[in-house]
């Protein structure tokens, strides 16, 4: 009986000391792969086990023992191994039968080899994958095990990554650190403990919040209706694309809102010849001029991940501010990079003062204009 690194013991015989039957060798084979980590192998080792199993020419794997023996040489094992180098080709080989996934048949001088009478061979020295077999329910009991655990963290995962955004929505001001402590664990591959725990901290910051923590939203009134082009353009789809392609959509909400005076211009940061002026960093990844409001939108929106900023955030952002505000915030933060702690916190508190009215590019993009360092970000 062999112990490996893992928590399961390799090599059980079953409870009557009975030899199991017959085995797909490639159904095991795929069983140890989601067992992989359970029994400490590596996906190198498990190619080597492959390469091992070419050699045996049946598809079905008996139980007997010395019935499974293959004996290619380490420069053939190498050959179906892409040149794997022989010192490399020895560990793993030791793994697999340290483990007991396979085993030994040594001959006198340790050779590998087979002896045929009338072209059937009767007698082989090399490695015997009968273990395989014998032990097949183990390995398949392991499988189903890993796959089911794995399940279950896919399932806490997503309870923590719901939790994380009901707090971000609840309160982006709060919690930053935990916020983003979340969002870097997730994009791991975090075990159970560790998921456990983030989703007691969230669970736990989200009941200390109070009953008011619940971002502002606008009330529908036959007279809160008549809000800007910033706030019709709420409405509008992400595969709606005449908003950036009419220069006639934004005047004619104008007009259709008792604002005929007033230009179109004078909506912050409306200046698309302005905005490149002021935010010359995008450059370096996207390099040329931003030809329209469409082609800033799509450049924001593949800088965002890039700078910290979920995906999530941005559209959040996008449906308080607009499109075009939420485009030039974006090319204006990364020129502030170096004193923006948090991206997405400053970009969810700048969608929370748009939804109040409180909230404007223009003196972002003319502090960048004018080398006006005074304003800073906070987040």
């Amino acid at each position: 009986m062999m112990e490996h690194a893992s928590q399961i013991a390799f090599g059980r015989m079953d409870q009557c000391g009975q030899l199991a039957g017959t085995h797909d060798k490639w159904d095991l084979l795929a069983a140890l792969t989601h067992a992989a980590e359970e029994f400490g192998l590596s996906h190198r080792t498990l190619g080597v086990l492959k390469a091992l199993m070419t050699f045996f020419p049946e598809r079905e794997i008996p139980a007997e023992p010395d019935s499974a023996v293959v004996f290619p040489s380490n420069r053939k094992l190498a050959e179906r191994l892409n040149g794997m180098p022989e010192s490399t080709l020895r560990r793993h080989l030791a793994s697999l039968t340290g483990i007991g996934i396979v085993s030994r048949k040594n001959s006198p001088n340790r050779k590998r080899y087979a002896r045929r009478t009338g072209g059937d061979c009767q007698l082989a020295f090399g490695f015997d994958l009968s273990p395989l077999a014998r032990h097949a329910g183990q390995i398949f009991d392991a499988a189903l095990a890993a796959k089911s655990q794995a399940e279950h963290l896919a399932v806490l995962r997503d309870k923590v990554a719901v939790l994380r955004q009901k707090l971000i929505e609840a309160a982006p001001e709060q919690a930053v650190e935990l916020v983003e402590a979340v969002r870097k664990l997730l994009r791991r591959k975090p075990c159970e403990d560790n998921l456990a725990q983030a989703e007691e901290a969230l669970r736990k910051e989200i009941s200390a919040l109070p009953e008011s923590g619940e971002p502002p939203c606008p009330a529908l009134s036959a007279t809160g209706m008549s809000g800007s082009c910033n706030q019709n353009e709420r409405h509008i789809q992400d595969s709606d694309k005449s908003v950036f392609d009419s220069e006639t959509h934004a005047t004619a909400d104008k007009k259709n809102n008792g604002k005929e005076n007033q230009p179109e211009n004078s909506m912050p940061g409306n200046d698309l010849r302005q905005v490149q002026r002021a935010c010359q960093e995008f450059q370096n990844f996207f390099p040329g001029q931003l030809r329209n409001w469409q082609d800033a939108d799509h450049v924001a929106e593949r800088l965002s991940p890039m700078m910290g900023i979920d995906m999530p955030v941005l559209s959040d952002a996008r449906a308080a501010m607009g499109r075009k505000q939420a485009a030039v915030a974006v090319l204006c933060m990364l020129e502030k990079m170096g004193s923006i702690r948090s991206p997405g916190a400053y970009l969810r508190r700048l969608a929370q003062k748009a939804r109040v009215g409180q909230f404007s590019t223009a003196p972002m993009v003319n502090a960048l204009l004018h080398g006006n360092s005074s304003v800073q970000p906070t987040c």
